[in-house]
């Protein structure tokens, strides 16, 4: 009987294999949408290649038109979706699922719903933790245990993560991978000559993206240019991103317009350019590219993960941040500058220290890109594709 599993392993691993992703996917929105995005894509043109299908996490109010490889649609509040789901994805011939784990996608307390899909999947299953809360509260731990119980493996973004995990939640860490957060294959490129292209020569470019919401402490940087302009008159601050869906939903542009009114209050329309949209890859590159200084003024000091930070490393910028966990870690051995929280002057000195000294904005890039080299995403794929190859195959020796 062990020997004829061993063979039906072998088969199945011998041909291409099919890995089905938990996740929300576009025309959604998210950071974890694209993340899925490009992951999905990094791994089918891998080698060897993945086929991936997609079972999309939805709002029960939206109606998307997806893309033919996402199969299914689980809607937030719906239980029912979960359990249909979990025993489709069990009957389809997938060798692995890979979820894609945020608090805020999944309904119940603390997303509790989640757990109803994972304890009926009988597929090996990997489940990729895009937070990881320190101290968190019980329900949100217990969510988080259960996730680890019925996981083959779990992914995490940072060596802190696995830290946080052994004394928060006391999980041994054998199951724990490290992959980094993926960031797209950017050559090297001078930034004067991008600036060309955007029609932002002669300007000195401070830039922050993402999705805008009020934990982005856009309005700190705000504060902090009042003392950088009258130094440096050529300086532009690029806001770019649209509001974050859900904040637009529940607040409007509420956040959005108190920093308009800042910038007027402030009398700094000439050094503040706000990018309302959603900006595909190719557009937030080219921005990143003709960046001097980048900055994440978060507040949250738990957050974990940063993709807009992964990006500015890979595009090799110099970068003045928060102490959040994700900038601790990536910006450490002279990789950025940290400033303390809702501090506008202590980001005006880093950035004035930065535009200042070219040898120094010059030594952090490149340490960035080092480590932007790092996490491109043909390097995650290939981490992701080995582990979800392994817990296959271990799965399907089990059977």
């Amino acid at each position: 009987m062990e020997d004829r599993n061993l063979r039906d392993s072998d088969d199945r691993l011998s041909r291409r294999a099919t890995v089905a992703f938990v996740s929300t996917y576009p025309p959604r929105e998210c950071g974890i949408a694209a993340f899925t995005r490009d992951l999905v894509g990094a791994l089918t043109r891998g080698t060897p290649p993945v086929t991936a299908l997609v079972a999309a996490m939805d709002e029960d109010v939206v109606a998307r038109t997806y893309p033919p490889h996402v199969r299914w649609r689980i809607l937030q509040h719906d239980l029912d979706t979960y359990v249909r789901t979990a025993r489709e994805l069990s009957q389809s011939g997938v060798d692995a699922v890979n979820l894609q784990h945020e608090f805020g996608l999944f309904g119940g307390e603390w997303g509790v719903y989640v757990l109803r899909l994972v304890e009926r999947l009988s597929v090996p299953l990997v489940t990729t933790l895009h937070t990881v809360l320190p101290e968190p509260p019980p329900v949100a731990a217990a969510i988080i245990r259960a996730l680890y119980e019925h996981s083959a493996a779990v992914v995490v973004m940072t060596r802190s993560a696995v830290e946080i995990l052994r004394r928060d939640y006391g999980l041994d860490g054998r199951r724990v991978r490290v992959i980094p957060h993926g960031v797209p294959v950017v050559p090297w490129q001078e930034t004067e000559r991008v600036k060309a292209e955007l029609g932002l020569s002669g300007r000195q470019v401070l830039s922050t993206f993402g999705l805008l919401n009020p934990g982005k402490g856009i309005e700190d940087v705000l504060d902090a240019l009042v003392q950088v302009v009258p130094r440096h008159p050529n300086l532009l601050y690029l806001v770019l991103g649209e509001t974050h869906p859900l904040v637009r939903r529940q607040q409007g542009e509420t956040y959005r317009e108190r920093l308009h009114e800042q910038v007027r209050r402030l009398g700094l329309e000439d050094h503040v350019r706000f990018e309302n949209r959603y900006l595909p890859d190719r557009d937030l590159i080219r921005y990143l590219l003709a960046t001097d200084v980048y900055i994440t003024p978060y507040h949250n000091p738990r957050q974990i993960v940063s993709g807009t930070l992964s990006y500015a490393l890979g595009c090799g910028r110099a970068v003045v941040s928060t102490p959040y966990l994700y900038a601790r870690e990536v910006l450490a051995d002279g990789r950025g500058l940290l400033v303390p929280f809702r501090a506008p002057d202590e980001i005006a000195r880093a950035v004035m220290r930065l535009l200042e000294d070219a040898a120094l904005r010059e030594r952090l890039q490149r340490a960035a890109y080092g480590l932007g080299r790092e996490m491109t995403w043909p390097r995650v794929a290939r981490a992701y594709g080995d582990l979800l190859a392994e817990v296959a195959a271990a799965g399907a020796v089990a059977s």
